[in-house]
């Protein structure tokens, strides 16, 4: 990562993180649970959404309360997903999971809390007439044709008499990570009226750089950079972009996607860097 690169993500990091004090500053368990569940993390979906904002000449007041609706809404599918019934984790960003630190009760309100505050927030007036499209973007993104889909398909690969096909995993994972990426990086273009073409094509190969990188990491990574537990698909026996791909393969796959994801953004110019630098951010990363 470059230095203004790495200024930029820390920049959108506290500004999040301070909107989502001030946005959930209730001091009841439900209130400090929502907002242990968000802070801490990389919040690259909320960076994405304050870029692509900046790039369309969205006010900044409307582009943090999308940032941090997108932010609420992954917050909680991994609150839910870390659960027991789910993938049963006890590590997330390098602190307990949400029902550790509680309980599962908490864990599930919590998260609900969350998802439904995400829409509270794109709700907002200040959004501009092109929020409705907005809000139904993330619906779909989010809900069964999108993130909550891909889960179903990830928990019902486990118990497969057969593993994936690496098209079978493309498919689960433009799901389960790819619809909120690629809603992130267009938001800025859907609240201005603009055309999200050259975005969603970035995020597309984005998002699966994103995945290809994450399973790199379950093989590679440390788990306390990584902030949870590692090497969990090998000793399952799940197919990944590694198992299948091979390691080196894996790795030169979300090399040749980040260069598809930078050049998708030819139209934008040099203002897109801080785009182009976050793909590289995506593939480098060690957790």
């Amino acid at each position: 990562m470059t230095a203004k690169f790495t200024a930029a993500l820390t920049s959108a990091q506290h500004k999040i993180t301070s909107h989502a004090e001030t946005r959930l500053a209730g001091h009841d368990s439900l209130h400090v649970a929502m907002r242990y569940a968000i802070v801490g993390g990389k919040m690259l979906r909320g960076f994405l959404v304050l870029e692509s904002a900046r790039l369309h000449g969205v006010s900044k007041d409307a582009a943090l309360e999308a940032a941090l609706a997108i932010e609420c809404v992954h917050a909680y599918s991994l609150v839910h997903d870390d659960l027991p019934c789910m993938d049963d984790d006890d590590l997330r960003r390098g602190q307990p999971t949400l029902h550790r630190k509680w309980d599962e009760a908490m864990a599930v309100l919590a998260g609900d809390s969350l998802q439904t505050f995400g829409f509270e927030l794109l709700a907002n007036p200040d959004m501009g007439p092109n929020a409705l499209m907005l809000i139904q973007g993330l619906a779909k993104s989010a809900g069964k044709d999108g993130m909550v889909s891909g889960q179903m398909l990830d928990i019902a690969a486990e118990t497969a008499s057969t593993p994936l096909t690496l098209d079978e995993i493309t498919r689960l994972q433009a799901r389960k990570t790819g619809c909120l990426i690629e809603w992130s990086a267009t938001a800025g273009a859907v609240l201005a009226g603009a055309d999200p073409a050259p975005l969603r094509q970035y995020a597309t190969a984005l998002g699966l750089a994103f995945q290809i990188a994450d399973d790199i990491l379950d093989i590679e990574g440390d788990a306390e950079k990584v902030g949870k537990a590692v090497r969990k698909d090998v000793d399952a026996g799940k197919a990944t972009f590694v198992s299948l791909l091979g390691l080196q393969a894996a790795k030169q796959r979300a090399h040749d996607l980040c260069d598809a994801a930078c050049a998708a953004l030819a139209p934008y110019g040099a203002q897109a860097e801080s785009l182009k630098e976050a793909a590289r951010f995506v593939i480098a990363r060690e957790s």
